[in-house]
């Protein structure tokens, strides 16, 4: 309700809300990494074909990716804001499922 200044809830009589006065502080979106976990029945070319499909690496690099994920257990595929990396896994195991493949794929903050 305004007063006979023309000042309401939230303002001060100089026309100027209260969100206004306070500088605004938002921090960046935390960072998630999405990994892909090795199994003994995957094909590595299936793996290869995700990582260039999904997350758009070169032949060449979804290769040392999954060269790693073959030989340490793990590897990352990339590293996303949280909608995009659960967005990116849930690609990576729809895609494993329609071929059959016990593909394993996760996301953890960086």
């Amino acid at each position: 309700m305004a007063n006979k200044h023309g000042a309401g809830p939230g303002r001060s009589d100089k026309g100027t809300t209260a969100l206004q006065e306070k500088p605004a502080k938002t921090k960046p979106p935390s960072m998630w990494q999405v990994l892909m976990y090795n199994d003994d029945y995957t094909p590595m070319e299936f793996v290869v074909d995700i990582l260039t499909r999904v997350f758009g690496h070169t032949h060449e690099r979804a290769t040392q990716i999954m060269l790693k994920v073959h030989t340490e257990g793990r590897g990352v595929c990339g590293i996303f804001p949280r909608d995009v990396a659960a967005m990116k896994v849930d690609q990576v195991m729809d895609h494993a499922r329609q071929f059959e493949h016990p593909l394993r794929c996760g996301m953890e903050e960086v």
